[in-house]
């Protein structure tokens, strides 16, 4: 049986490794065992970023909604309770928007969530 080498798929897979790496401060774009660390880690780090923008743009429209309340004379958890009861069903992210660039809608919806709690 033939020998085979496996020069061509290791020189793949490490250009593969330092493409990823391009751009990385020093040796870390250069030398493949310090690349390979750094896309680990990299990698990683992009990973829990893609489940922590989840969480942190949820609290930045909690906290625009709140602020909205707060001009209406309510709190965020009395709002959504109201909102709840009253059976409206819009998201965080419609409702902080509501609350920045349409505030006379959103003092209609604090409106309401006030009539559905009284």
């Amino acid at each position: 049986m033939a020998r085979v080498k496996g020069a061509m798929m290791t020189r793949k897979r490490r250009n593969k490794t330092l493409k990823l790496a391009k751009g990385y401060f020093g040796a870390k774009s250069k030398h493949f065992k310090m690349a390979k660390e750094q896309v680990m880690k990299s990698l990683t780090y992009a990973y829990t970023g893609r489940r922590l923008k989840k969480r942190d743009f949820r609290q930045l429209w909690i906290a625009r909604i709140s602020a909205g309340c707060k001009q209406n004379g309510m709190n965020y958890s009395t709002f959504m309770n109201g909102l709840k009861k009253a059976g409206v069903e819009i998201n965080r992210k419609m409702l902080s928007e509501l609350a920045i660039h349409d505030k006379a809608a959103f003092t209609q919806l604090t409106d309401l969530a006030k009539s559905k709690l009284a």
